[in-house]
């Protein structure tokens, strides 16, 4: 397990993505992590064979722990896994055989020498070693493991499988047998359900949350507890801005290989406010400030799986082609999972784009510690009065969620209009 950044010491292996026995060229991807920070693909650190997978998918583990070995140059590790397979399928039989089977010889005596094979077939295990999570949620849940499809390496089951293999029987229709012993009244209430079962229409499905959705959810009622939470939205006039796009975004897009968006502007317009008022820069450390002398904008990625915010470091330095140039291969790298936590950490203050979504207006949440967040709503030519004049004009609703516990709402909005007027009198270049 690598160290993944200073603050990380742990992750967890969410998937292999080769085989025990498969060839492994150097820097291939071969395995998937998930921490506190970002979901990653691990290159290989040689070439050769994927001879032993020591840490199962799902598992948590310290930093600089072995997760698995390869054989340098090898073609016949596969059987080193295989041998090493059985010790441990092996292992836990007796254990688990021993509370049911002894009960069952004595009364039946001499007479049924055959029913011990019998019950020995399918208390076998399945093939691949058990992880002692898995041992414990089939023995708590009452699970025939051999009844659970194995997806994990060499076909062992995984704790995946097993919550898979609950949530599928959890939506089975229930049998005549339950229904004797079902109370009255409850097996009245579950009669008119029976007709549905055939149909397969389970009512709910159950599925486990991803590493990065728990830890989504995790910060997000952190931030909720720690800061309070106030929004204040202002109506930007961005046509001048819209202007300067439409001139340049061919040309860029010929030259450079990208689309130029409002959210390089925006960033800009950003920067230059968070100069003016510093204190939408700044954290909270116990009873006292930290005002930070770099401005690391972060910019939030919508994934498939939810949601991650590289950072832009020393964004104050860049113009509004090199912010392009920087969301672009930040959005990229998080969506192929190619982002090292450095990138993920680090930031003074982020901005979320769910304009691009259609959205005109939203109340994001603080990616915390910081003391601010913007959200852009999408651009839209609007009928505006001006001058007693009804005139299209390109608006957008931008919204600051700023932290009460420090942040005014006279200083946010005096944030707000800095950041409103750079945009309406834009006239710095785009290159």
């Amino acid at each position: 397990m690598p160290q993944m950044g200073e603050s990380i010491v742990e992750g967890t292996l969410t998937k292999w993505l080769k085989k025990p026995g498969e060839h492994v060229d150097r820097d291939e991807p071969l395995f998937e992590i998930s921490t506190d920070k970002v979901d990653t693909e691990i290159p290989s650190p040689a070439a050769g064979t994927l001879s032993e997978v020591l840490v199962e998918e799902g598992k948590t583990v310290g930093i600089n722990t072995v997760v698995a070995r390869i054989e340098e140059g090898g073609n016949g590790a596969g059987p080193k896994p295989k041998a090493a397979e059985p010790a441990r399928a092996a292992a836990p039989p007796p254990p688990a055989a021993a509370p049911s089977r002894p009960a069952a010889p004595p009364p039946v005596a001499a007479a049924p020498p055959p029913p011990p094979p019998v019950e020995e077939a399918p208390a076998a295990e399945p093939a691949g070693p058990l992880s002692p999570l898995v041992r414990k949620m089939a023995r708590e849940n009452n699970i025939d493991l051999s009844q659970v499809t194995g997806t994990g390496a060499g076909g062992r089951i995984t704790k995946q499988d097993v919550e898979s293999y609950l949530a599928r029987r959890s939506s089975q229709p229930p049998v005549s047998a339950p229904a004797q012993a079902t109370p009255p009244r409850a097996a009245a209430a579950a009669q008119p359900v029976a007709p549905l079962a055939p149909a397969g229409q389970a009512k709910t499905r159950v599925e486990p949350m991803s590493t990065m959705r728990l830890k989504i959810a995790e910060h997000m009622v952190l931030s909720k507890r720690t800061s309070a939470h106030v929004t204040t939205i202002h109506k930007v006039d961005m046509t001048k801005v819209a202007k300067v796009r439409e001139r340049h975004k061919a040309g860029v897009q010929a030259q450079y290989g990208f689309s130029l968006t409002y959210l390089p502007f925006i960033t800009r317009a950003t920067v230059a406010a968070l100069r003016h008022y510093p204190l939408l820069n700044a954290s909270i450390e116990g009873n006292n400030i930290l005002y930070h002398n770099e401005i690391n904008i972060g910019i939030a990625v919508a994934l498939e799986n939810g949601l991650i915010v590289p950072v832009i470091r020393n964004a104050d330095e860049r113009n509004v082609l090199g912010l392009q140039r920087s969301i672009v291969d930040l959005a990229g790298r998080a969506r192929s999972r190619q982002l090292k936590p450095d990138e993920v950490q680090g930031g003074t203050f982020s901005i979320t784009n769910f304009g691009s979504f259609g959205s005109i207006m939203a109340t994001p949440v603080i990616n915390q510690p910081q003391v601010a967040i913007m959200g852009i709503g999408t651009v839209e030519k609007t009928p505006v009065v001006i001058d007693d004049a009804i005139a299209i004009r390109s608006i957008s609703y931008i919204s600051l969620t700023f932290d009460h516990r420090l942040i005014d709402g006279a200083l946010a909005d005096q944030f707000m209009t800095k950041v409103r007027q750079v945009l309406e009198d834009w006239s710095e270049d785009v290159l």
